[in-house]
This record gives C-alpha cells, structure tokens and sequence, in this order.
C-alpha cells in the first residue's frame, strides 16, 4: 500500500516530557535517539506504549506501535521486545541500503541495446527497457502530492557523479521544461517505496550507480501517472503537466506525432486544431473547455 506521510507525523527530539492523555497521567522518554532514528516510550497507568520513528529533515515515516501492559509476563516479553528492536535498528540503514529496497533475482550484466526508461509512479517502479522489452525493474521513491513527480516523456540530457548527500552518489538529469529533476540516488534509503521527494526519483545509490554506467545521455524517460481533471485552458507558450496529458491524449488519438514534453508548441497547436476541425469545433488551437471535455480532460 502506497505512504505519504511527509509531515502528518510530528516527533518529539525533547529527552523528557510530561504529558496528559485523557484521564491518565504520563511520562514519554526517549531511550534511543539516534540522528535517523527514536524509539519512544509513553508510560501510563497501566502500560507503556512504544513507537519507532525514522526521520531525517521533514522526512518522517511511522514503523511500529506497540502497547506493553504491566503484568509481569507481558512487560518481560515487551522488554525483550524493545531490546531487539533496538539492536536491530543500529543496523536498520546498512541493510536496507544493500538488501531492504531491491528486487531479488535479476541480471547484473549491462544491456547491449537501445536503452529506454519507464517510470510508473502508482506502482513505484523504475523499468529500464532494451529494445522495447523489460530489462531491469528498480524500486523507487517518487514525489509527495504536493510536489508530484511530473508525467510525461523525457531525455536524460547530462550525468553527474554526487558527493553521497540528500542526492546519493550519481544524479541523471532530465529536460523538465519547469523545474530541475532528475534520477538519483540519496542518503535515505528507507524512503525508498514510498511518495516522499520533492519530485525527483530516487533509487538506492546502488542502482543508481549500476543505471549511470548503462544510460547514455539521450536517453528517452517516460513517466507514466495518474489522470487528473485540466483546469486551466491552453494555449501556446505554456508549460506544464496539464499540457502533457493534452499531448499524450492527442497523440493517442493520431492527431500528434511528438513527444508529450509539456511546451504548448506550433505542433500541439496544429494536432489541437485538426481534432477541434474533426469535432466540428472552431479551430482556434486553444484547448478551452468544450475542446478538453471532448477529449475527456
């Protein structure tokens, strides 16, 4: 199931403080606290209730809640418990970054065809293709809602290796006409699976690092989305993700020939007016409202 939890879960750094739930009284405290990491413990009345938390910045994502009562038995077993839970999380980045994040039983060698990248941002996959057939699969990490990955069909136009921070060790450009995005790695490998970034795609450093040797500047990058409504009307000299569903729908239709790359150009204007002329519409080459609704937009 798909998480987006950028910011709905705040976590105390505070060692120590007091706080109310309801009619009982308690104390929360923070045994581990790591710079990525907090285990976090609320003791009530009768029962402790433990959260781990992984964050870094605004990154936050919720990995386990439990309650421990205080029976013998139970506050044995939750003791044991959180002891694991804690030897195991001294360890938790080094694993995911080699193991947690990839798909198991594929090729290592490198393609020796015409590369190709599809992204698809429901399923959080990254697909490289040789010769028009699946290749490699890549897990991902996409954009937030509020800062989507942007559809629509792209080139790699320039290759960078990276110093291991927020952008992982190697950064694939594409031509993105209203923002700078890119393929990359990053230092967050749990955040991988998840809609998290600012729009970028992340992978692990690395597949990224295996990617960068195999794709060649120029490489065609398509990123598939969901539809949504257009609400706004067209015309050229925009740019925009709404522009790219206009293209892909015309394009689907036979009326253009392009790639759908978000520029409202002479070519878009001119499939807009043969499909306007088809539907017996005015050929403006502005796609207004009437225009998109026979379009389904």
């Amino acid at each position: 199931m798909a998480k987006n939890k950028s910011d709905n879960n705040k976590v105390s750094t505070e060692s120590r403080v007091n706080t109310n739930r309801g009619n009982h009284s308690g104390e929360s405290f923070c045994p581990v606290h790591k710079p990525n990491v907090v285990i976090g413990i609320l003791k009530l009345d009768s029962a402790y209730i433990v959260t781990m938390t992984v964050k870094q910045g605004k990154d936050v994502i919720r990995l386990r809640m439990l309650t421990i009562r205080k029976s013998r038995v139970h506050f044995t077993l939750g003791t044991l418990l959180l002891i694991s839970l804690f030897i195991g999380i001294t360890g938790y980045e080094y694993w995911d970054e080699y193991d947690l994040a990839a798909i198991p039983n594929q090729t290592t060698q490198a393609p020796t065809g015409n590369i190709s990248i599809i992204i698809k941002i429901p399923a959080r996959i990254l697909e490289l293709h040789e010769n028009g057939k699946i290749y490699k699969r890549y897990s991902i990490a996409v954009g937030k809602s509020d800062t989507p990955t942007p559809i629509g069909d792209w080139r790699v136009i320039w290759k960078s290796h990276r110093s291991g921070d927020i952008l992982g060790t190697r950064f694939l450009g594409i031509d993105v006409p209203w923002g700078g995005y890119g393929i990359h790695g990053t230092n967050r490998p749990w955040s991988i699976g998840h809609f998290i970034s600012q729009g970028c795609i992340r992978l692990r450093n690395k597949d990224i690092e295996e990617l960068f040797e195999w794709v060649p500047v120029g490489t065609p990058v398509r990123i598939e989305g969901d539809i949504f409504p257009i609400q706004r009307v067209l015309r050229t000299d925009m740019l925009g993700a709404d522009v790219v569903q206009l293209q892909r729908k015309l394009r689907s239709l036979g009326y253009l020939e392009g790639r759908a790359d978000g520029f409202f150009n002479k070519d878009t204007e001119e499939a807009l007016k043969r499909f306007q002329h088809g539907k017996g519409l005015k050929t403006s080459g502005i796609a207004d409202r009437k225009s998109l609704d026979l379009l389904g937009l």
